[in-house]
């Protein structure tokens, strides 16, 4: 089958089966990819999307389906394979070496040689145009890891059009960039997508997806959904084939000012005053009450996941004086922080969080076993009893406790990390972005599990990047300015908006009242076209 535009498909993948240990990651899986298009795959975290970007790497052998790349049946037996192939692939985490030049990690394995020396003036002059096809103006002789993470990406970019990629992978290339970094990675994409290239885009920022994108794929469950043109699938119905739920489920969130009354006139689970250290973050006054949902808000680096590690003893408090349930208590570091029932949930969950050679069932276990000690074991029965709660409780994919957790998907992984704190039945729960990079239904369940949690008297600190996010959930926001608290906006009644929150953020004096926050709508979905 051809592309409307009468191109046949560079990439054709079908009946694509891959397993593991007790799950079928991918189950007759078909995917199409054209040159010339921007191609999203799209599904919520353990669809199997990156099992699907691996078995075109090579990185996963598939049990059954073929390959065709340019119309010919190929078998990609590993990375090299499918670079050979013109397949390249940008990650989320960029995989390059910042201890080395960015001429020398743009020409890595390209190096131009005279006989047996590699000719380093020839290569900082090659990098150097590929640097510039994409616009990008920084010196090749610099170190890579003194450029932001944006300019790594694009370094990324640039090295696959060292080996002439007929298709370009780029699996969430946005997730740590701000919004002028994402607009300038956009019109690189833009530029190589009218030069031929075939683009795979993988993000869970919805807007992005129908900005950028000419088609959707979307997976559920390691099965083929259906492939659509951007044009003819409204945002609900993506979601809805996403997830396999209305969203109406979704919507229910957002009814926030029925579903708990934070108890204020309790004493406080904590308090700080003038918590701060030096560098990090100033003269931090914060208080949280049972069952009340406090959000932060603030640009990158304002100071919100510094405050959220001092809370938690994750770096020790220089000044500043802290009271648990009104008793003064100094928190200098986690262990004294968890035997007092406050925990915290790193944004980093794969440096910080999770243990990939372990099992889910020993991740969730880990912080359970710390408070009891390591000559009390965690009788079988009662770890059994738990693991089985939180694994369905908070629908993780696959529900296998004895797989090792690096073989869940990012999503799958955060919500294992949410079960171990959980476990441990904490006064106070800290979360720093804990939706990052996940799919919008795990986003949902996690949003739901902080509010049902609320609900039954636990206190949080939430901390998103998303506005919208932060807004949802929380009864009361503090915003974050250059490392001290500038505004503290009651949502009580959940009329504030993303507006609200950018005029504090930027202090502007003059801004409007606002009006009151309306119930969001969806155009009614009348019908669906297959591409």
């Amino acid at each position: 089958m051809s592309h409307p535009s009468g191109h046949a498909p560079v990439v054709e993948m079908t009946g694509i089966t891959i397993e593991f240990p007790g799950v079928k990651a991918l189950d007759s899986v078909s995917f199409r990819l054209f040159p010339g298009e921007v191609h999203a795959l799209m599904g919520e975290n353990g669809a199997g999307k990156s099992t699907l970007i691996k078995a075109l790497t090579g990185v996963y052998q598939i049990a059954a389906g073929t390959v065709n790349i340019d119309g010919k049946a190929v078998r990609i037996t590993g990375t090299d394979a499918a670079q050979k192939a013109g397949i390249s692939t940008v990650y989320q985490e960029v995989n390059l070496c910042g201890n080395l030049s960015v001429a020398e990690n743009i020409m890595l394995g390209h190096e131009p040689r005279f006989g047996p020396f590699i000719s380093w003036r020839a290569l900082k002059a090659q990098a150097a145009t590929f640097l510039a096809r994409l616009h990008l103006d920084i010196d090749p002789s610099s170190k890579l890891s003194e450029h932001s993470i944006a300019v790594q990406q694009l370094c990324a970019i640039a090295r696959s059009t060292v080996v002439q990629a007929k298709v370009l992978i780029l699996d969430e290339p946005t997730s740590s960039l701000q919004q002028a970094e994402v607009d300038e990675l956009f019109a690189v994409i833009r530029e190589l997508r009218d030069q031929g290239v075939a683009i795979l885009f993988v993000s869970h920022f919805l807007d992005q997806i129908y900005e950028i994108s000419d088609r959707i794929t979307v997976l559920r469950n390691g099965s083929f959904i259906g492939e659509y043109m951007v044009s003819d699938l409204p945002r609900l119905q993506l979601i809805e084939k996403m997830i396999g739920r209305s969203g109406a489920e979704l919507e229910k969130i957002d009814k926030t000012s029925e579903r708990r009354d934070p108890q204020q006139d309790a004493t406080p689970i904590y308090q700080a005053a003038g918590l701060g250290k030096f560098g990090k973050v100033e003269n931090v006054d914060i208080t949280v009450h049972p069952g009340e949902i406090v959000g932060l808000a603030g640009l990158l680096g304002s100071g919100r996941t510094e405050t959220a590690r001092l809370m938690a003893g994750v770096d020790r408090p220089e000044h500043g004086e802290t009271s648990l349930r009104g008793k003064p208590t100094p928190i200098n570091d986690p262990k004294t922080a968890l035997k007092n029932n406050i925990v915290y949930s790193s944004e980093d969950r794969k440096k910080e969080g999770i243990i990939g050679d372990l099992t889910v069932r020993e991740n969730i276990a880990l912080a359970l076993q710390s408070l009891r000690g390591v000559w009390r074991p965690i009788p079988k029965a009662e770890l059994d009893t738990i693991v089985e709660r939180y694994l369905t409780a908070l629908r993780i994919y696959p529900a296998n406790p004895n797989m090792l957790i690096r073989n869940l998907s990012g999503g799958n992984q955060q919500k294992v990390l949410l079960a171990r704190w959980l476990a441990t039945q904490p006064e106070l729960l800290i979360l720093d972005e804990p939706t990052r990079g996940i799919d919008i239904g795990a986003k949902a369940d996690i949003q739901r599990l902080v509010v049902e949690q609320a609900r039954e008297g636990m206190g949080f600190v939430f901390i998103s990047s998303e506005f919208e996010e932060v807004l949802r959930v929380s009864d009361r926001v503090l915003i974050f300015k250059d490392r001290v608290i500038t505004d503290d906006l009651d949502n009580a009644e959940h009329t504030l908006t993303s507006t609200d929150i950018l005029h504090a953020i930027a202090a502007l004096t003059d801004a409007k009242p606002r009006d009151a926050a309306q119930p969001a709508t969806h155009a009614t979905v009348t019908k669906e076209h297959n591409a």
